[in-house]
């Protein structure tokens, strides 16, 4: 640390990951965040910065090495500089005992902060400003009462790590320093695996976020799961309380799978946002792909509609298809359209028979990845939809927004006397083969797909990702270029929709 080369070389560029729940930041990572905060908070040798879920030790070093900058002319002697920076302005969480050590050697230069080997000579103790303490869960009906973690999966001995992050594990962060910061920076747990898997485990991170704001710091900025901006998974609140916070100054979004994180698959890709205490206004949005801008940022509310849409080239695509009118009343939108999951009440792994042959008035079923036959006794969900004309959509789709080009699965158009299972969902119902065929044509076009895309952040295609598509008279056959008409999309606009979704024509699988 004192040395002016810095560390050399840096490990912490080759550190393998915990988890796809617990990810290292990468140094230059950590400096991209690190950059949004104001260059005077470096010469600020009142400023405070606390790691609340301190993993590899890089924000306290990369803070420390640009406060040792900084403070150069202020603090002229390094040794008294080191001393100060460490022991006054520096604090961290770790998550757990080994990432404590691993913070410490990062950060001082040895796993204990009094040593000998150590860079700061002004410390009494063993961990310095990075703590660690292990923490029990709150067990109520089977749950934590702090985090929701399953009481099944971490009930565990003492050998094992709890999961139960100090930092969200308490009604009073401030009592865990007894001061106020200055600055709140990090990377926190994602999520817990409870009793899931992948898709299925328990987000967290926005309780780290919802903690930190809690301390009310001048700055906090954090990288996070992108996949917040639309909600889900119990992120609904979080989500909504994010798009109307007015404080968030910054978001800079990285949707592309392994862009920021090399081996890490986080499905809709990360982001980072600088929270300013004293901010209220637009937040600037920037787009990042292969590690460079796509285009310029912009500033913009992120409540202007209730997700948030990534890509700052389709906001004026969005709101003149919101701003169309029909007799003056605004146009229905195709979630009320769509049915739920399992529109009749069959689960994905359900197949029936492989003929109708012995069947009482079968049913042709379409399941997963195969067509079989049941009989129309079974149907106890919305029988009465087995005899009309239906369009299907698969409910998972693709891998996710931010690689697909589709977007969308081919629409299967079923016949009556047919049903599904929930591989599918029921995306409209008709009286007759010509609106059925209108209707997945309209489905097939870029624009739909497109303002489907501003919804899906992954897999799943639940009936709420269709909530920006115009429900349409069906009284004709769509073409792309009759909406982008319709819609009075300019040729910048055309183009954009274009790049971002290949054609799908009848036969597309």
């Amino acid at each position: 640390m004192l040395n002016e080369g810095g560390y050399n070389p840096d490990i912490l560029t080759c550190l393998a990951n915990l988890s796809n729940d617990e990810v290292f930041t990468p140094p230059k990572v950590a400096n991209e965040i690190l950059d949004q905060l104001p260059p005077a908070i470096w010469r600020d040798q009142n400023a405070r910065f606390l790691d609340p879920f301190c993993k590899s030790g890089v924000f306290p070093r990369e803070i420390a090495k640009r406060l040792m900058k900084g403070l150069a002319r202020k603090i002229p002697n390094p040794q008294q500089r080191a001393n100060h920076i460490f022991t006054k302005q520096i604090f961290a969480i770790a998550i757990t005992e080994l990432t404590a050590h691993i913070a410490r050697r990062s950060t001082y230069c040895s796993k204990t902060a009094n040593s000998k080997y150590s860079v700061c000579d002004g410390f009494d103790n063993q961990q310095g400003n990075i703590r660690f303490k292990r923490i029990e869960h709150t067990w109520k009906d089977g749950r934590c009462e702090f985090c929701g973690a399953s009481q099944e999966d971490h009930d565990r001995g003492d050998e094992l790590e709890t999961h139960a992050y100090q930092f969200i594990h308490t009604e009073k962060p401030e009592d865990i320093f007894n001061m106020k910061f200055d600055v709140i920076v990090g990377n926190p747990p994602y999520q817990l695996s409870d009793g899931g898997f992948g898709e299925s485990a328990r987000p967290i991170y926005h309780l780290f976020v919802e903690q930190a704001k809690k301390l009310n710091p001048r700055y906090l900025t954090m990288i996070i799961p992108s996949r917040w901006f639309a909600g889900g998974k119990g992120l609904d609140d979080f989500r909504d309380t994010m798009l109307h916070d007015r404080r968030i100054s910054h978001l800079v979004d990285y949707p592309k799978l392994y862009d920021l994180f090399p081996g890490v698959k986080i499905r809709g890709g990360v982001s980072y946002f600088l929270w300013e205490r004293d901010y209220t206004g637009a937040c600037s949005v920037q787009t990042m792909w292969d590690g460079s801008p796509l285009g310029q940022p912009m500033k913009r509310y992120l409540d202007a509609f209730d997700v948030l849409v990534r890509r700052n080239e389709a906001v004026s695509i969005l709101e003149k298809v919101r701003a169309f009118r029909i007799n003056g009343e605004p146009e229905p939108t195709l979630e009320k359209r769509v049915s739920s999951r399992k529109p009749f009440g069959f689960p994905t792994n359900f197949h029936g028979a492989e003929s109708p042959k012995g069947l009482k008035q079968a049913v042709k079923f379409y399941g997963s990845q195969q067509i079989s036959w049941i009989s129309r006794s079974d149907v106890k969900q919305h029988p009465e939809w087995i005899d009309e004309w239906k369009v299907l959509l698969t409910r998972v789709q693709g891998t996710s927004a931010a690689v697909e080009t589709m977007f969308m699965g081919r629409p299967i158009i079923a016949q009556p006397g047919e049903a599904c299972s929930e591989t599918y969902l029921v995306a409209g119902r008709f009286d007759s083969k010509l609106k059925a065929e209108h209707y997945a044509g309209y489905l097939r076009t870029r624009f739909v797909r497109f303002l489907v895309s501003l919804r899906k952040g992954t897999q799943d295609a639940a009936k709420d990702v269709y909530a920006f598509v115009p429900d349409i008279s069906l009284n004709r056959k769509w073409t792309d270029e009759n909406l982008y008409e319709r819609y009075g999309l300019n040729k910048d606009e055309i183009a954009f929709i274009e790049s971002m979704v290949r054609p799908m024509e009848e036969t597309d699988e």
